[in-house]
């Protein structure tokens, strides 16, 4: 592949629209512990901690970074689970000194991609995480300082507006809710193992599938890297079938009788490729295994499995 021009050095990025949670209270570092897959102890108020929520059955309800501040985690998410996250923890809360507000209003939120850490003036606060793959930087202010933030950054750094955003991340291989990261998925079956998942602290939900997964060294499908060999663009949604296999994707035939090994969720161009990232099941997902992408309507599309992040 050949590598984009965009230098990812000294970017920046409006994460403002996410949603953002307080979680006060003497019972919070328990009760959080219990809700999330990563130690909530290694949060503080210079690092972000990245976890997920999930169901009794090991499932996604849930993608989010957690810090602290004095004496309250925040959390922040995809501004989507602004409808169900803060119920989704509170259906928990039952005997616990535990206070959860929504402070999405309060907040402005923008990340930096680089070493360099400006100097802002205003009540602002710098914490590391991790977002895009590189290592970076979270600063938070308050909503009103949202427009002097973003003209300071401006000086010294280019902005990755949304469509940026998506190609990096992509380009990185990482999972965004909505996309990768939906109520069917589990987190090890995303690559968020390492990001998010802490085997050595005490019980969560959903922890026990978790930790059968760990045990067996299996999953069903995996999220994969994916490049069209002849540059013909994909489409989310596309589903997947070995090379061979193509015929077998005929939309009339029932669903039970498709020998389909996967589906499209994302997708992008990179320099002069076509990528994407998809779940591929087990068995067809070794680098360098042929697929098909295959439409509803008949595209067809050659690919190959690659290593994430993309390489260049």
């Amino acid at each position: 592949m050949t590598a984009p021009t965009r230098d990812t050095d000294r970017l920046f990025f409006d994460l403002s629209s996410r949603v953002k949670l307080r979680v006060t209270g003497a019972d919070r570092i328990r009760f959080l512990n219990g809700q999330i897959t990563n130690d909530i102890c290694q949060a503080s108020e210079t690092r972000a901690i990245e976890a997920c929520a999930l169901n009794a059955k090991g499932k996604m309800e849930a993608h989010l970074f957690v810090h602290t501040q004095e004496d309250s985690f925040l959390i922040d998410a995809d501004r989507a689970l602004q409808p169900v996250l803060q119920a989704r923890l509170e259906r928990y809360v039952i005997a616990d000194d535990v206070q959860i507000e929504d402070a999405t209003a309060q907040f402005a939120i923008f990340h930096l991609l680089g070493s360099a850490v400006p100097n802002i003036p205003g009540e602002i606060r710098i914490i590391s995480s991790n977002r895009f793959g590189p290592s970076g930087y979270d600063i938070w202010g308050e909503a009103n300082q949202h427009h002097q933030i973003a003209g300071e950054l401006a000086k010294d750094f280019n902005h990755c507006n949304e469509d940026c955003a998506e190609q990096l991340r992509i380009e990185q291989g990482i999972p965004r809710w909505g996309r990768e990261l939906t109520p069917e998925i589990i987190p090890v079956e995303a690559n968020l193992e390492q990001r998010c998942i802490d085997y050595e602290k005490g019980c969560y939900i959903g922890q026990e599938t978790i930790s059968r997964m760990k045990m067996s060294g299996q999953r069903n499908k995996q999220l994969c890297g994916l490049v069209s060999l002849e540059n013909v663009p994909f489409a989310p949604g596309m589903r997947l079938v070995a090379a061979e296999e193509v015929g077998a994707i005929d939309p009339n035939r029932p669903k039970e009788d498709r020998k389909e090994i996967g589906w499209i969720t994302s997708t992008a161009r990179s320099g002069d490729q076509e990528i994407a990232l998809g779940y591929v099941r087990r068995g067809f997902n070794p680098v360098g295994t042929r697929l098909k992408a295959v439409s509803d309507k008949g595209a067809r599309v050659d690919a190959e499995v690659i290593d994430l992040p993309f390489s260049y």
